[in-house]
């Protein structure tokens, strides 16, 4: 408890964007987690539609927040954070609406699409903003500070969504009053604009589109960066999909508890493990998520008692926590200052990895059978290690670059010294 105390106390010298990035994900998430989760169910309950198309619909939401995740960040360091935040939480609140009132198969494609799109758009700007607005010593106890908060609003979200009556086939209240949740947010950033413009630069140096792409993907670190983080976010994707069906195909209550503790390993292993890890590099807690991950997906299939199974959570939930908090404080690293939001961006390009493993998982499954849990939790054990020897070979990349920027430095002194 002193532990955290202290943390709270060393977490008020935020700069107040920063806190106004933390809140705001925690109220958009609240408001995200009160209907996204609940419209596959609307959908097909409330508004007829087919188990195939409904899965089509959602499937669009992650297909177009794939493709255009580089848009977003992209644009943030041309135009500016404040703008595209402002433009995308207000358009996301727009979409909100339009799901309360669309009735046509097509609205809805159009709506999850949109919605896709406009999460692409703000979360890696608003993590760029976080990153611009926080000295890098601090930036890990920012970055861990927003996850806290995303899993907060996780785990309320859904409670006052089933309370407003999320799910059900009449109920519009919940997106009315996410749609609400997210025009606030907008105008309060608008106040931070105001307030606060002169922290920021308003603008890049003018960086065109084509250039950004071509800096972003040919700095090797970042692509051994990304290339790992692909199979790191496709391990993730088996929480969701591959355990949900293995375990709750016949156990129910059984992933309903193992999902509670994931929740609190978040909550309680967050901070601990974020003073553990500033001892080493980020891309050694990148190395020790990755075999965490694995590990726990590993359990899942091994272990049918209740007790080890939540031991394998809480060492898969510690693989998570080490592999995404500690990947934004890592682009926050090696992204020049300029490009911070296109990095971010392209970094969404991993998350191809949840959709082609979950597939996985399921053609496991399919093929192996229920009864085949330890082969087929080893099989995704090892596609999770994959990520390790890239992983491994960034860090040195990364490592010969600072000593060359050190180098330089060093240079640069004895030939001012002379002079």
């Amino acid at each position: 408890m002193n532990s955290f105390a202290q943390k709270l106390r060393a977490m008020t010298d935020f700069h107040p964007v920063a806190w106004g990035v933390i809140i705001g994900t925690f109220l958009s998430r609240t408001g995200f987690f009160m209907t996204i989760p609940f419209l596959g169910i609307y959908l097909g309950k409330g508004k007829g539609i087919d188990p195939a198309t409904v899965g089509a619909i959602l499937a669009a939401s992650f297909l177009v927040g794939t493709l255009c995740s580089f848009v977003g960040g992209a644009l943030s360091d041309r135009l500016g954070r404040y703008p595209v935040m402002i433009a995308a939480m207000t358009a996301w609140s727009a979409t909100l609406l339009g799901f309360a009132f669309a009735d046509e198969v097509w609205q809805f494609f159009l709506m999850s699409s949109l919605n896709g799109l406009c999460r692409s758009i703000f979360e890696p700007t608003a993590r760029a903003l976080l990153a611009d607005v926080t000295a890098p010593e601090r930036r890990t106890d920012a970055f861990h500070a927003r996850y806290f908060a995303i899993n907060i609003g996780g785990a309320i979200g859904p409670l006052v969504g089933l309370k407003l009556g999320a799910g059900s086939t009449s109920s519009l209240l919940p997106f009315y009053i996410s749609a609400a949740i997210f025009a606030i947010y907008a105008i309060v950033l608008v106040i931070f604009m105001l307030s606060f413009k002169h922290t920021l630069q308003e603008k890049s140096s003018g960086t065109p589109m084509n250039q950004m792409i071509r800096i972003v993907f040919s700095d090797k670190v970042f692509l051994y960066f990304l290339i790992g983080n692909v199979f790191l976010a496709g391990a993730y994707s088996h929480l969701d999909t591959t355990l949900s069906q293995f375990i709750g195909h016949d156990r129910v209550e059984a992933y309903s508890f193992l999902f509670i503790i994931n929740t609190l390993s978040v909550l309680v292993l967050q901070y601990p493990l974020a003073k553990l890890m500033k001892r080493f590099s980020s891309l050694t807690a990148l190395k020790a998520g990755c075999l965490l991950f694995g590990l726990g997906l590993f359990g899942f299939g091994l272990f049918d008692n209740l007790a080890l199974l939540a031991l394998s959570m809480v060492v898969f939930t510690a693989g998570e926590i080490l592999s995404f908090v500690i990947g934004d404080v890592l682009i926050g690293e090696i992204a020049p200052s300029h490009l911070r939001g296109a990095y971010y961006g392209a970094s969404g390009f991993a998350f191809i990895g949840q959709s082609a493993c979950a597939w996985f998982g399921g053609i496991l499954l399919n093929v192996l059978g229920f009864g085949q849990g330890p082969l087929i939790f080893a099989i995704l054990m090892l596609l999770t290690f994959i990520a390790y020897p890239f992983f491994h070979r960034g860090q040195q990349l990364w490592e010969r670059r600072l000593g060359h920027s050190g180098t330089d430095q060093m240079c640069h002194g004895m030939e001012l010294t002379k002079s």
